[in-house]
């Protein structure tokens, strides 16, 4: 990635800025109030084609952002940021987008829900690893996570921990943030998968780490506050993400994003950074109530635009840690991640209406073996575990064991033993008709 060209100060262009002509004025101030909704980039702005020097236009712009700002400030680290008029719509719409979730001709059954919280959860914890380099891919991550098999790799490893942490999070969504916290869900988001265990759930002791390009590691993108500071800023953080009766209100959205932000900027621990900044983002919205967090896997919507989130972190310390950049990128993701669940809704809802058509079809079955059987039907001959289904049906093991051994006896699956597992798939004979029941067990 490259890295953007930092400006010079503004305050030296300002001056002739600041002496053209009204005529003149009108038609450069246009482009400043476009490029500034836009949020653009010094680095962006000065290859456009424009009625002047970049220089000029750039003064214009930064005066009009300063006037606007707000500020946060950690330990020595004083962040701006601005609203712009799309970051308003996006907030507006999840402020008001759970109500919409949930406001559907044909509701979805709490059961059907509760696993689409499971799913959303593993969703992320594997994005958010796969984002930093886990290659396990989404279906055997899945698989792993619903059998409760142990991890075989390090990938793996990362993935069940970021799962397990998620976990966590829901449980201390409503405690204050302390330092404690954080390194407890660095511990539990890096166990067993650094080169000195020590290093889980404490702070680096030193300076030698860097945010570099892993394929040129001359090429250091950022580099983090000193060692010895990093309690203050912790510290600071934990302020931040706990007063809520600050006379300088931060939309809830907003300071999810600026604590991610912070973790990523501090880097306050060798590895797990940005697993640990998305976490917290998590974690704070579900604590402000932002109960659609538990359906919206923002960390999937992250990482098919990587290049874009660390070009977001780019963008704001290259211009004076302007975090309005890095706002802008993850209100996107979740108006994204937001868009996905309602997208899933609907496209349960169809697959509800198929289920119960498929009842009618087999009245012998009841709802959830026709779900059952139509996941299995989907898989196109894939064979499944009884773990696996009693884990997304949310069922113990008897029941789906039970489930699918009726499937088996009314011809509608095969069963078969791979080693001492038992799996089911379906398998229907050439000539359409069902397939025989197998033995009895």
């Amino acid at each position: 990635m490259k890295i953007p060209e930092r400006p010079k100060p503004y305050r030296e262009s300002l001056p002739k800025a600041l002496s053209w002509s009204a005529e003149t004025n009108k038609e450069v101030l246009e482009l400043v109030k476009r490029y500034n909704e836009g949020y653009v980039h010094w680095d962006e702005l000065r290859r456009k084609v424009l009625p002047t020097d970049p220089e000029t236009v750039w003064a214009l712009m930064k005066l009009t952002r300063e006037s606007q700002c707000r500020h946060v400030k950690f330990h020595e680290v004083l962040l701006s940021f601005n609203m712009t008029s799309e970051a308003h719509r996006i907030v507006h719409m999840l402020d008001t987008g759970a109500s919409g979730l949930m406001m559907v001709e044909e509701p979805l059954s709490k059961q059907e829900m509760d696993r689409y919280i499971v799913s959303s959860l593993m969703e992320e914890a594997i994005a958010s690893s796969q984002i930093e380099g886990a290659v396990t891919t989404t279906k055997d991550a899945k698989r792993m996570l619903r059998e409760n098999r142990k991890p075989r790799s390090q990938s793996e490893r990362m993935i069940l921990n970021d799962y397990l942490t998620m976990q966590r999070i829901k449980e201390i969504k409503d405690q204050p943030l302390t330092v404690e916290i954080i390194l407890e869900l660095h511990r539990s988001i890096t166990n067993g998968t650094l080169e000195d265990a020590s290093s889980e759930g404490r702070f680096r002791t030193d300076d030698e780490v860097v945010v570099a390009d892993p394929f040129e590691l001359d090429k250091v993108y950022h580099r983090p506050p000193s060692f010895v500071k990093l309690q203050t800023y912790m510290e600071d953080l934990c302020k931040f993400a706990n007063n809520e009766d600050d006379v300088s209100f931060q939309h809830p959205l907003v300071k999810s994003i600026i604590l991610h932000f912070m973790i990523g900027y501090v880097h306050p621990f060798v590895d797990g950074n940005g697993r640990l900044a998305r976490a917290l983002m998590y974690w704070y919205g579900l604590k402000r109530n932002y109960w659609l967090f538990e359906y919206m896997a923002i960390s999937k919507v992250i990482k098919e635009s990587k290049g874009k989130y660390g070009l977001a972190y780019l963008h704001a310390e290259t211009d004076d840690n302007d975090v309005t950049y890095f706002i802008n990128y993850n209100l996107d993701c979740m108006e994204k991640a937001l868009k996905n669940t309602r997208d899933y809704i609907a496209r349960k809802q169809g697959e509800q209406r198929e289920s119960l058509k498929l009842i009618s079809s087999h009245p012998e079955l009841n709802f959830r073996q026709a779900e059952i059987l139509k996941d299995l039907i989907k898989r196109k001959g894939e064979p499944v575990s009884i773990m696996e289904i009693a884990s997304k049906f949310s069922v113990v093991h008897q029941t789906a064991r039970s489930d699918l051994l009726f499937l088996v006896e009314h011809g509608l699956l095969d069963k078969m033993k791979v080693g001492k597992r038992l799996l089911f798939r379906y398998a229907p004979k050439e000539n359409g008709s069902a397939p025989q029941a197998g033995p009895s067990e």
